[in-house]
């Protein structure tokens, strides 16, 4: 293990500046702002910072503290985009009958006209059977395509599993002949399954190792009677959006969303790890699955769009440590370079100076840090509160009370988006609508990605 302690000689840390390592040397003292880059250098694909919640610790004490990594992806335009390979799992059983299948064939149509002759796609649809609409391929004939897709008709009931491994297993076709592409599979449903593999358990088990594989699973869920906790399930753990549809006719817009997404996207299978020195343990990861290793700990992290930041916040906890400036995290982020078809890393220390001073520690707190750990709280709230609709702990007085606490701490951290969520499910829950909780894992979802 590398030498724990990192010495900073002839200069005091101000007030206002986080200790940073940006790929070796020593720390800048540059302000904490996770949008800024890195001042004199270019931009590689992903850079990254890790910030400690205070600067100061007490020496001679145990204690707690976060640490929040910042992974910047670039913003420059690397030339042509990468191609990407997708996969469209329709659900088509029959609940889908009607004006929801009508639009999911129009938001197919949109897909194949955004897509260049570098892509490529394939079809899955599934009821009580599974077909493979198209297998995958390159978009030679997009009026042929659209035919195929127009002739769909609903069937009985939902094989929800069977479908989402076979898209699963056309994105892998692609991989194993041509790496290099952005793989993505969009899976869309109205309803729970009804036959094969129904347990969420066993499914959510199943789709992690897709995502080992490099897969990411897209969940769409549309109408009222779909499963928004398995749904959810599916998206975290392969590190895909997750999208609640109320209405057929937005079918095509949120598939274009998701297209165009993927189109900005230049780092694919991301990872962060936090390599520890002996005398710190982690806690936990704020809204992710932590995997531990021996001396580190990693967790996945969604795929970087260009131009993005993304947050990871971390809970530490320090053994009694002596008076001085220590390393306490060495934090490293692992990806593919989208652009330039090759493996890339970032490396930054997580630097905090303990002093016997006790005056000294409120002037070392970060707000930046403060204001990701007061949105990560509120995500845990939020899934409490869902927790107690569910099981009727909660009553709807109460569930509106923990929303608009939740609201406001949202506000207050620039997070218009989740507000305006919060918004309509306290609305719904004011008239009695059903979709209160698929509103609220939405905005759940997205917290816990930290993306900015």
């Amino acid at each position: 293990m590398t030498e724990e302690r990192t010495q900073i000689l002839g200069q005091s840390i101000s007030p206002g500046a986080a200790p940073t390592m940006m790929g070796g040397g020593a720390p800048s003292m540059m302000p904490a702002d996770p949008m800024r880059t890195q001042m004199g250098a270019p931009m590689q694909t992903l850079e990254i910072e890790c910030i400690p919640g205070n600067k100061f610790g007490m020496a001679g004490e145990a204690g707690r503290e976060h640490a929040l990594l910042v992974l910047r992806s670039s913003g420059m335009q690397p030339g042509r985009r990468a191609p990407i390979n997708v996969s469209l799992c329709i659900d088509r059983s029959g609940s889908m009958e009607g004006a929801p299948m009508e639009y999911a064939k129009r938001a197919c149509d949109y897909v194949v006209d955004m897509l260049e002759p570098n892509d490529i796609l394939s079809i899955v649809t599934f009821e009580e059977q599974v077909d493979v609409l198209m297998p995958a391929r390159r978009v030679v004939n997009k009026a042929l395509v659209k035919e195929h897709i127009h002739r769909l008709e609903v069937g009985n009931t939902t094989n929800l599993y069977d479908g989402l491994m076979a898209g699963c297993m056309q994105i892998a076709s692609v991989q194993a002949q041509t790496p290099g592409y952005v793989n993505r599979v969009l899976l869309l449903t109205d309803g729970e399954p009804t036959v094969g593999l129904k347990d969420y358990t066993s499914i959510v088990q199943q789709v992690a190792e897709q995502k080992a594989r490099g897969i990411t699973v897209t969940a769409l869920g549309f109408g009222q009677e779909y499963n928004e906790e398995l749904m959810a399930g599916i998206a975290r753990r392969t590190g895909g959006n997750y999208y609640y549809i109320q209405r057929p006719d937005l079918l095509p817009e949120v598939f274009r969303r998701e297209l165009e997404s993927l189109m900005t996207i230049v780092a694919k299978n991301v990872r962060a790890r936090f390599t520890l020195p002996k005398w710190v343990r982690l806690r936990q990861i704020y809204g992710m699955q932590p995997v531990f290793g021996p001396g580190y700990v990693e967790t996945a992290v969604p795929d970087m769009e260009r131009g993005t930041a993304r947050t990871v916040l971390a809970e530490l906890e320090f053994d009694r440590h002596p008076a001085g400036v220590f390393r306490v995290v060495k934090a490293e982020a692992m990806y593919e370079d989208v652009a330039g078809a090759k493996a890339g890393s970032a490396r930054a220390d997580c630097v905090v100076e303990f002093t016997a001073d006790r005056s000294r520690i409120p002037a070392g707190i970060n707000s930046v840090v403060q204001n990701e750990l007061e949105v990560a709280r509120a995500s845990q709230n939020l899934q409490r509160t869902m927790m107690g609709m569910r099981t009727q702990q909660l009553t709807a007085m109460g569930a509106m009370s923990e929303l608009q606490q939740a609201r406001t701490i949202l506000m207050q951290a620039g997070k218009t988006e989740q507000v305006q969520q919060l918004d309509s499910a306290m609305q719904s829950l004011k008239t009695g609508s059903a979709d209160v909780e698929k509103t609220l894992m939405g905005a759940v979802i997205q917290l816990d990605q930290g993306k900015q």
